[in-house]
């Protein structure tokens, strides 16, 4: 039998290292997948998966895990946007572009980070992934014609033909990379965020309005802060986060218990339905969340052109782009794609004289990878810097006369975009590119 053509180790089992995985074996590489936390644990809040996203889950198992997320995630025809007191600015529908760009089955999924995510975990675990749980990565380690990890407590290698690092935002393998560890900074914002029962909300009369008839998702915008709340699963269940300026040192922790009095402190004055949703939610269920910023790296692939960083291991969003967990989403089918063609950018060949191929051609696919991906992801980083600024510094006379100016950006480029079919499509020229500056740089150090 046929042999994959190469092995391929990812860390850590977050939406980038688990999308990486089930597209590697859609794309008949051998993965092992390291995580780790010891068990699945039902974390977080809500996530949003855009179109460009969902039309990478629409591929999986013919749809099926599509129809699986469906139940789970919110429903609502758009998105009310109003002042700090109340007052309706504009009502954002998704119908007409929704429909746009939703060609091509890309469905978006908004939903609980932890019921979607362990909907892709069933289905890795479905495919035949290889996930060893309870794995802790001490260090990094790569040589001409692989690279590995060890792990630790044991000490035990796990070697493999690439390593992707899907590590998270203290990803301790940019140091592998980067070759110096990289530290996170503030980004002089943090946001509450909370996910809870609808039950009380529908008894108090100033937020019934928000839980009985349906999903509702309704924003609020005032001076440096904004708040959005969303209701789910038919007004089942509740989310709502608020990004408030913060400055707290993130050099230790960035995720604590929140505190109820301090976001009613900061929301005084605000309209009494966002106070009431404020003081219905369950203390436990309230999370501080410190808001990290990082310069943009230099590379997400290591000298030796073996382990490569994706997800917000090589570039943490801000909330407010919507598009964190499917960006990450896009470096997998990307990686994927680059990785089966691995060292077939002018050459032929089956059998086993592919496999190696395959195998002398990873540093190039990483590169091509890195190439495809990087100023994508920048321009799509910005969105989130753009939307917030947009928000709190919105004058609201001015969003009176124009506010379509406060609407969420939903753009062609960014939402129709399908990662499996341009990486296929760029992969041959990307890699000829590389190579020809390869030769410049060459003949310049000769001369």
């Amino acid at each position: 039998m046929p042999q994959p053509p190469i092995t391929v180790l990812i860390i850590g089992a977050g939406f980038a290292g688990l999308t990486a995985a089930i597209e590697c074996t859609r794309h008949a590489q051998r993965v092992i997948l390291l995580e780790a936390a010891p068990a699945l644990k039902p974390l977080g809040d809500i996530i949003s998966l855009g179109h460009n996203a969902g039309r990478i889950i629409q591929r999986w198992d013919g749809g099926r895990v599509a129809r699986e997320l469906a139940p789970l995630c919110h429903r609502s025809s758009g998105m009310a946007v109003r002042s700090a007191d109340g007052e309706l600015l504009v009502h954002q529908e998704w119908a007409d572009s929704d429909a746009a760009f939703a060609k091509g089955d890309g469905e978006k999924f908004n939903g609980h980070r932890a019921e979607i995510h362990e909907v892709l975990w069933r289905h890795a675990r479905r495919v035949g992934v290889d996930v060893r749980l309870g794995c802790r990565v001490e260090r990094y380690f790569e040589s001409a014609d692989g690279a590995g990890v060890v792990l630790a407590g044991s000490g035990e290698k796990v070697t493999a033909d690439v390593v992707l690092a899907a590590d998270g935002v203290r990803s301790t393998a940019r140091t592998a990379v980067l070759g110096y560890e990289d530290r996170p900074k503030s980004s002089g914002y943090a946001i509450w965020r909370a996910w809870f029962s609808a039950e009380e909300l529908a008894k108090e009369p100033l937020t019934r309005h928000l839980v009985v008839d349906g999903d509702r998702h309704e924003a609020w915008i005032g001076p440096d802060v904004h708040f959005i709340a969303a209701s789910l699963k038919g007004g089942k269940d509740f989310s709502w986060v608020c990004t408030h300026k913060d400055t707290t040192d993130v050099k230790e922790s960035w995720s604590a218990p929140g505190s109820i009095d301090e976001a009613l402190a900061v929301l005084a004055n605000w309209d009494p339905v966002v106070r009431a949703i404020v003081r219905l939610t369950p203390p436990a269920r309230l999370v501080d969340w410190k808001l990290v910023y990082r310069d943009p790296l230099p590379t997400w692939v290591s000298p030796g052109r073996r382990i490569a960083l994706l997800g917000d291991a090589a570039h943490p969003f801000l909330p407010t782009s919507i598009q964190g967990a499917s960006q990450a989403m896009e470096d997998g089918a990307t990686l994927a794609v680059c990785l089966e063609l691995a060292g077939t950018a002018g050459t032929a060949g089956t059998g086993a004289a592919e496999g190696t191929r395959a195998r002398n051609g990873v540093p190039e696919a990483l590169r091509a990878y890195e190439r495809i991906r990087y100023e994508r992801v920048r321009r799509a980083q910005k969105t989130g810097e753009s939307t917030r600024d947009r928000w709190h510094k919105a004058d609201v006379e001015q969003v009176r006369r124009d506010p379509d100016a406060v609407k969420l950006p939903r753009e062609e480029w960014l939402l129709g975009h399908d990662a499996e079919a341009h990486a296929y499509a760029v992969y041959g020229e990307t890699v000829e590119q590389l190579r020809r500056e390869d030769e410049v740089e060459v003949k310049r150090s000769v001369l």
